[in-house]
């Protein structure tokens, strides 16, 4: 028996959020795929969007190359405004 494709599924949880990665699905098409995904990840109306992607299309970075993607940004501290004094009632800046 071939085992059908993996999809990678994200769900938005309301409108104006971003989709977040829940997990994944196996099925033969992406019509099948979103099936699958709203009857796992939406079954108490947890969403207002599902996108599907084929895992096979998916290419993540090697956690050893840690240093060499993400040390050049550490030496740019313009781009994080620690050095600002903020209000009190300024929250999640």
């Amino acid at each position: 028996m071939k085992e059908w494709p993996l999809w990678e599924v994200f769900i938005r949880s309301k409108n104006g959020q971003y989709h977040k990665h829940v997990g994944s699905v196996h099925a033969t098409d992406a019509q099948m795929a979103i099936e699958h995904a709203r009857d796992t990840y939406t079954r108490r109306n947890e969403g207002v969007s599902i996108w599907v992607v084929p895992s096979k299309y998916i290419t993540a970075s090697d956690p050893e190359d840690e240093d060499m993607l993400f040390e050049p940004a550490k030496d740019k501290v313009y781009r994080h405004p620690t050095f600002y004094k903020l209000p009190d009632d300024v929250k999640n800046i």
